[in-house]
């Protein structure tokens, strides 16, 4: 088979159990006998009975988010710790608790996918009528439905793909532009218009903003100008167009924008990391001057500001609304804690805003394999050696749909393609056709729809006596048949469609005992519209940005090499450190088993003079730590606010400032630290300690009333580890005590002065209270 070609990818139902498995608490966390894992469900759960059943298997931070109501929420929800769970139950709860009307709700994310699945999810708790889309798709309802009212007239046609008008305005304007070009210049264009910039003013904000034009800055604005004259010529619009225009009429119409508000009165934003300045804009023309606004993200998984978006308005969420209960989510269901180990390692050298609002991830999984690194002569060898891994996987029983490769740009994708072929594995390519689009599978739902309706009248069915068989039956005259075809080619990928869709419909018999034909063909057809399709058995080869929101048993890393990851072109300190989080989102996207790779050279008898990815240094087995700052990860919790004469209630006048480091090391030895405990310890695990014993038990006391106190766990108040780092720093003053990781400004206004007090052998604010 040659390069070019895709392995075709059989069909399978899902094996293991990796739906509604449960999670698996370490000794050291908060532990519930109801809590399942946060990012998985059953195919066909049952509704639950009632609004206090939705609530059931949330741990203590995803059940505040489902019951934060009133007032402005924003979610900080790492990796793998159920963001879409809490949502999804929040809205779910309000809905069947009655205190929300499902059609005054409004959730929005980024992608069709995104939306598709938490309509699924809102579907499977009962709550009926709440709209799930993208910004896009809402404001293009929005803006069909009143562009007769605020213009007049037919809306202009939308474009899907504004390759060929920048291709005309190329023309235009005397400029070539090879297909590479094109995408670049497309894709400038877009930038421009999500952050509101005019052709005018392109080249003084893209110097402002570090980018890196793929031409002369002045040309783009001129083809950006001509694209612009030529939409307006040709009567189209654009998808940026779509937001655009929404804002312009809900600015300049207030009978408008008082209409859509009363249609819609509460909003939840996930992803809200990527929101563009356009996005954010239109949020707030929605919301106009209500507060009813739940936003959920993780400034760590900031990956897209190449196309506008920014973290800043998850950042300062808590500036815009002094008010807002802020909760944070770290409990990670998804991966071993060997695999959050190095993902926090990853963070711990990260600069910038961002990383100084990192979330410290905490695994709720059993111990795992440590992750594996593996260097190779060349790319083709790297390519070989994660094959041959990846079949021994499969034959020891490991899914290959469960088995995902993820790279940093897709022209690596052929190497492994052709790498998997030779040794026979399956696999499939990360937004290649998608399932429901495929020919065979659209005719197969046109004759399972037309069975449903004349079902009594065709021979096929006399004999059928489930639904099952009555699929079988009908997809017999479609090409399926209980064996597959002998070899590969365009007719097992059909019969592996087909193959797809009869083992959804056992799934789906054996979850609705008495199911019809016309009830599965509404499944397929919502499961269509959330481009929901049935598990495919196949390795998943994706880029790491593709990778966003998906996860695996076991990742492959690839191409993790210095001019990859970092990518070569990324020059300031930002660009690189968004690489870092790349990598960091393609780390926590494996649950089990991680592999990490690179090559010396690109070719066979190359010269070797590549080196691993520098966000490895320290990480990898023999690497020393990096230079650089160690950053205190938040932990869990909650902080609810209430705005008192323009700060929060209970805030100090002053406070003392976070103590920046770089880097962290052992207080004894003088070794880097690169551990998340030992820098909270500022020593080395297996180095002496001078802890005050005493100290360190009449804390742990003070810590176990707190947790009584306020009904938290006794971690969410302080860890072990940090209970440790202060009783042997003994600290005098608030200063001091904001120097220990852990404390953090919220602890240290909430605990200090009892913290404080009982270094000194004193009687705390909280004991004397009661006494």
């Amino acid at each position: 088979m040659g390069p070019g070609r895709v392995t075709p990818v059989a069909l399978v139902r899902p094996e293991g159990p990796t739906c509604g498995q449960r999670a698996h608490p370490s000794p050291t966390t908060w532990q519930h006998g109801h809590v399942t894992a946060a990012t998985h469900s059953t195919l066909f759960p049952h509704v639950p009975d009632s609004a206090d059943a939705v609530l059931e298997g949330l741990d203590p931070e995803q059940r505040e988010v489902a019951t934060a109501l009133h007032g402005p929420v924003c979610v900080l929800a790492g990796a793998g710790t159920g963001k879409t769970r809490a949502i999804t139950h929040r809205i779910a709860y309000g809905v069947r608790a009655g205190i929300l009307q499902p059609s005054s709700v409004l959730a929005v994310t980024f992608t069709n996918r995104a939306a598709g699945e938490m309509r699924g999810r809102l579907r499977q708790l009962g709550a009926h009528g709440v709209q799930a889309r993208t910004f896009h798709s809402a404001a293009l309802r929005q803006l069909q439905y009143f562009w007769p009212k605020a213009v007049g007239g037919g809306m202009p046609r939308l474009v899907d793909r504004k390759i060929q008008l920048v291709a005309d305005a190329a023309a235009a304007c005397r400029v070539r532009l090879d297909r590479g070009e094109l995408r670049d210049v497309s894709a400038e264009i877009e930038w421009s218009k999500v952050t509101q910039t005019v052709p005018a003013d392109y080249a003084l904000a893209a110097a402002k903003a570090g980018r890196e034009a793929p031409r002369d800055p002045a040309e783009i604005a001129q083809l950006y100008s001509v694209y612009e004259d030529l939409k307006r010529d040709r009567s189209l619009i654009d998808f940026e167009d779509v937001l655009l225009l929404t804002v312009a009429i809900l600015q300049d119409r207030r009978d408008i924008a008082e209409q859509v508000r009363a249609q819609y009165q509460h909003f939840v934003v996930d992803e809200y990391q990527d929101v563009s300045p356009l996005q954010q804009r239109l949020l707030e023309l929605w919301l106009g001057d209500r507060d009813s606004l739940c936003v959920v993200g993780d400034a760590s998984q900031t990956i897209y500001s190449f196309t506008g978006a920014t973290p800043d308005h998850l950042l300062d969420f808590r500036v815009r609304h002094p008010g807002a209960t802020v909760v944070k989510l770290v409990r990670d269901y998804r991966s071993t804690p060997q695999v959050v180990h190095l993902a926090n390692g990853l963070l711990a050298q990260a600069r910038g805003r961002a990383a100084d609002h990192r979330l410290e991830l905490v695994s709720q999984r059993a111990a795992g394999p440590e992750p594996e690194f593996a260097e190779y002569t060349d790319e083709p060898a790297e390519a070989e050696g994660a094959a041959r891994r990846i079949r021994d996987l499969v034959a020891s029983g490991v899914p290959a749909s469960e088995i995902a490769v993820l790279f940093r740009t897709n022209s690596q994708s052929e190497t492994y393609e052709q790498a998997l072929a030779d040794v026979g594995v399956p696999y499939q390519l990360r937004g290649a056709e998608r399932f429901f689009d495929r020919p065979e599978v659209r005719k197969a739902g046109v004759a399972l729809r037309g069975a449903a309706r004349f079902g009594s009248n065709d021979s096929l069915l006399d004999e059928a006596v489930d639904l099952p068989s009555q699929v079988r039956a009908v997809l017999s005259g479609e090409g399926w048949t209980p064996q597959p075809p002998a070899g590969s080619g365009a007719v097992r990928e059909r019969w592996e469609s087909l193959a797809a869709l009869v083992n959804l419909a056992q799934d789906f018999a054996a979850a609705h005992p008495g199911a019809t034909l016309a009830d599965l063909v509404a499944e397929l057809d919502e499961r269509a519209n959330a481009q929901h399709a049935p598990t495919v058995q196949g390795v998943t080869l994706a880029s790491l940005h593709s990778a966003k929101g998906l996860e695996w048993d076991v990742v492959f890393l690839v191409g993790v090499s210095e001019g990859m990851v970092p990518i070569s072109y990324a020059r300031t300190d930002e660009q690189v450190e968004e690489e870092r989080r790349l990598l960091y989102v393609g780390v926590t996207r494996a649950r089990e088993r991680l592999h990490v790779s690179w090559s010396l050279c690109r070719s066979p008898g190359g010269r070797p003079n590549r080196r691993p990815s520098r966000f490895l240094d320290g990480l990898r087995p023999g690497s020393a730590a990096a230079a650089g700052r160690a950053t205190i990860g938040a932990t869990g919790g909650i902080e609810r606010g209430v705005a008192v004469s323009g700060r929060t209630a209970g805030a100090p006048e002053a406070v003392p400032r976070r103590v920046q480091r770089s880097p962290a090391r052992c207080r004894v030895c003088g070794r880097t630290l690169t551990d998340a405990g030992e820098m909270k310890l500022m020593r080395c695990d297996d180095c002496p300690s001078d802890m005050d014993e005493g100290l360190y038990e009449r804390l742990r006391e003070w810590r176990a009333e707190q947790a009584r106190r306020t009904g938290q766990p006794a971690f969410c108040v302080f860890t072990d580890r940090t209970l440790m780092a202060i009783a042997e720093a003994v600290p005098d003053d608030e200063r001091e005590l904001a120097r220990i990781p852990g404390v953090g400004m919220r602890k240290l206004r909430r605990h200090g002065a009892d913290v404080l007090a009982i270094c000194a052998g004193q009687p705390c604010a909280t004991e004397e209270a009661e006494d």
